[in-house]
């Protein structure tokens, strides 16, 4: 089935099977593999992009509820070359190490510092609260949030 989506500013034609996870999307027709497929189930975290600026788990959304909005995933945020404010204090702060759940990570961020500028503890520790990072770097997270944030 054809679907037309608007991914990091740019329109996209893809045709594939209804049924298909706006996260196999990406993935497999667009190319942009750093939305990672974490659990399948959307509670890990790990496929989280925005849509129309709100964090979602890719595996969980269909084509047709992707194709009505504003995508925005990780390879979205640089700017002519510059990264993100948060992609540079997630670097600065040494808060991954895998990084295997990395991006969603940065994505509820995003979004998080969209709707709070200068969020507490407790907003960051919400906001992430449905992501999983099994290398426990929890505290550089928080610590690389609260960077972006000033």
């Amino acid at each position: 089935m054809p679907y037309r989506l608007n991914v990091n500013d740019r329109f996209h034609e893809i045709d594939v099977p209804p049924g298909t996870t706006l996260l196999s999307a990406l993935r497999d027709d667009l190319g942009l593999t750093g939305t990672r497929f974490g659990c399948g189930h959307g509670v890990c975290g790990a496929c989280v992009v925005l849509m129309d600026g709100e964090p979602r788990p890719a595996c969980m959304v269909t084509m047709d509820e992707a194709a009505a909005t504003g995508i925005v995933t990780i390879e979205g945020l640089a700017r002519d070359g510059q990264l993100d404010g948060i992609q540079r204090a997630f670097l600065d702060e040494d808060a991954l190490q895998c990084g295997y759940c990395t991006s969603g990570m940065v994505m509820a961020a995003v979004a998080l510092l969209g709707r709070v500028p200068h969020p507490t503890d407790e907003n960051v520790r919400e906001a992430l609260a449905s992501h999983l990072c099994r290398c426990g770097v929890y505290g550089r997270i928080l610590r690389a949030v609260r960077k972006a944030s000033r």
